[in-house]
């Protein structure tokens, strides 16, 4: 197909498909003219993908290529994908791990001490969980932890522990759903959407648990 044709099967505009191409995002079109190239269902499925790490998960550019260079090598390591796709990434040099400004609670009480980070390193100890210094989870919990604390709440992180077995029972549901496609591209893609854009349902599952628990307690 040409390049016009690419851009209303994926929905993104031509503009913006050659930028994906002049950034290496995109592979190259079969040239058949100078400054023309034939495109093919790799390319709209491979546009589903950026558009899913950079429109759904909010990646940036250089953040997005790299998940794309992993389902480049053909047999993608999947745990490195969902790492690159979870925003779990070494600090830039002299800045935080990308993802970590992402805290609900982020400067919203002051800075978090060691004490906090140790909280958070006591919860995943006591979970047996091998995770990155890198997850960007890490930062959330302990801002959120250090928040409610500098409010008056008396909450530590054994507080969190039931809600970690449930996180950890979601986690489990969430692996068995990504099971399955051999494809790199559509593993990729899975991965994106399975894992943020059910995060929204999955509070609002919380939030009309809450409801209905609230009516058989208090109203009977």
């Amino acid at each position: 197909m040409r390049i016009s044709e690419l851009s209303r099967r994926s929905g993104v505009a031509t503009a913006t498909i050659k930028y994906y191409l002049r950034e290496g995002l995109l592979p190259p079109g079969r040239a058949t003219a100078a400054t023309q190239a034939e495109y093919g269902e790799v390319h709209v499925r491979r546009l589903r993908l950026i558009r899913a790490l950079i429109g759904v998960r909010g990646l940036p550019v250089s953040a997005a290529k790299d998940v794309l260079d992993v389902v480049n090598e053909g047999e993608a390591d999947t745990h490195e994908l969902l790492g690159l796709v979870f925003g779990i990434r070494p600090p830039v040099e002299g800045g935080a791990p990308d993802g970590a400004a992402d805290s609900a609670t982020d400067g919203a009480a002051g800075d978090a001490t060691d004490g906090d980070v140790r909280e958070v390193d006591e919860l995943i100890a006591e979970m047996g969980w091998a995770v990155s210094e890198h997850n960007p989870a890490r930062e959330t919990i302990t801002q959120t932890l250090h928040t409610l604390n500098s409010l008056g709440m008396d909450y530590d992180w054994r507080a969190l522990l039931p809600y970690a077995a449930l996180a950890e029972q979601t986690a489990t549901l969430d692996l068995d759903q990504l099971q399955g496609p051999d494809d790199p591209l559509e593993k990729a893609e899975r991965a994106v959407l399975l894992t943020v854009l059910l995060e929204p349902a999955l509070l609002a599952l919380r939030r009309l648990a809450q409801e209905a628990e609230s009516t058989v307690r208090h109203r009977g």
